[in-house]
């Protein structure tokens, strides 16, 4: 299986770790750390030296009762980053769901959009297929505002699949190829322990609609309700996850732990590859 980012492609014959960069300041984890630019570049710089396949640029953020921002805000935020990234040794992926902050994006020099949205909106959906990019929808029910409320399914697994599905369907009827396609369940989108849990037990189900499977794990609460580790003290939890995540069938793993979660990756490759 292959990966269309733009001028970049990937083969997923290993899995691919893949950096989170918050312009943001109320992120759920490292929001304001890298709230400047020079601090930001400087993070997104350290963690392609730690080995990150793709870097995911935010400026909104969506954690559960997030306030949303203005397509200005969001763009004040990202472009600088996106800009200065220009020609880095690995693809920008922007994490937006806003289609006037993609196609900004795009323009810049994103190689990837990451749409909590999944592309509902016409002019996401455009903004993609008008360009090369590659994309990730994600599966939530509800808004960032109240996700967390009541989630409840009949079947989570079946449920997210059936939805993603259909939006793979949606994108390759606007003209976006299944190569340039990634899919994400939405951990914590929306979702109880129990669902995470179900989810990640049998993610190599969704891996059944043909294009990778992004997994996001790392720090979220569900890993706090787990160990009962505040979110600056998940980095084991956030790396067992990646790991159980890529041993059920993930293909790229969304990480702020860059460094520990490709040594991880290094020994199961290692012991994967000589099983194989």
């Amino acid at each position: 299986m292959f990966l269309h980012c733009g001028h970049f492609q990937f083969d997923l014959s290993r899995p691919l770790v893949m950096g989170i960069v918050n312009v943001t300041p109320d992120s759920f984890s490292d929001g304001g750390l890298h709230l400047q630019r020079d601090a930001a570049l400087a993070h997104a710089h350290q963690l392609i030296a730690e080995g990150a396949d793709i870097l995911d640029i935010g400026g909104e953020s969506t954690r559960p009762g997030a306030r949303p921002v203005s397509i200005q805000e969001e763009l004040d935020r990202v472009l600088p980053i996106i800009e200065g990234l220009r020609g880095a040794a690995v693809p920008i992926s922007i994490d937006s769901r806003k289609p006037e902050v993609m196609q900004a994006a795009i323009a810049a020099g994103a190689q990837m959009v990451n749409d909590i949205d999944a592309l509902q909106d016409a002019a996401a959906m455009n903004a993609v297929a008008a360009s090369n990019v590659a994309v990730c929808m994600m599966h939530k029910q509800g808004s960032p505002q109240t996700m967390q409320a009541q989630p409840h399914y009949q079947n989570v697994v079946a449920e997210v699949s059936a939805f993603l599905r259909d939006r793979i369907a949606a994108a390759e009827a606007a003209g976006i190829q299944r190569k340039r396609i990634v899919i994400d369940p939405g951990f914590g989108f929306g979702k109880t322990l129990a669902h995470n849990l179900a989810l990640l037990r049998e993610l190599k189900k969704l891996t059944e609609l043909g294009v990778p499977v992004l997994a996001g794990l790392s720090r979220k609460s569900m890993l706090g309700a787990l160990t009962g580790q505040d979110v600056g003290q998940r980095l084991p939890a956030s790396v067992a996850a990646a790991l159980i995540a890529v041993q059920h069938g993930a293909n790229i793993v969304r990480v702020h732990d860059v460094r520990a979660t490709v040594d991880a990756l290094k020994v199961w490759n290692a012991v994967n590859g000589e099983l194989g």
